[in-house]
């Protein structure tokens, strides 16, 4: 009875496989930082305030804009109103170079 015996292709293939379920698998979700977050970090932690020990971003943390002035409405391209546009603007463009060497 110790010794392990090797089961037979038929014996394996009646046991019912159908009410085994594989464990789901688990996933680490990562909360996103807000800008609010990462504004509050870069100004806290000293790692932020140096690249690779030796650029000092001091200087570039104090120039950054707020969030508020980043912030944009969001606005639905159209193709045929985008590619008019553009066109005449490019139109116009030419038509001041045209008049300006013909001065």
């Amino acid at each position: 009875a110790d010794i392990p015996v090797i089961p037979d292709l038929e014996e394996v293939q009646e046991e019912d496989l159908a009410m085994q379920v594989a464990a789901p698998p688990s996933v680490q979700v990562n909360r996103v930082l807000t800008y609010q977050d990462l504004d509050k970090d870069l100004m806290k932690y000293a790692a932020f305030q140096t690249l690779d020990g030796e650029v000092d971003l001091k200087l570039l943390t104090k120039v950054l804009a707020p969030e508020h002035e980043l912030r944009e409405d969001d606005v639905i391209w159209n193709w045929d109103h985008l590619f008019t546009e553009v066109s005449s603007e490019l139109v116009t463009e030419w038509d001041l170079e045209k008049s300006e060497r013909e001065d």
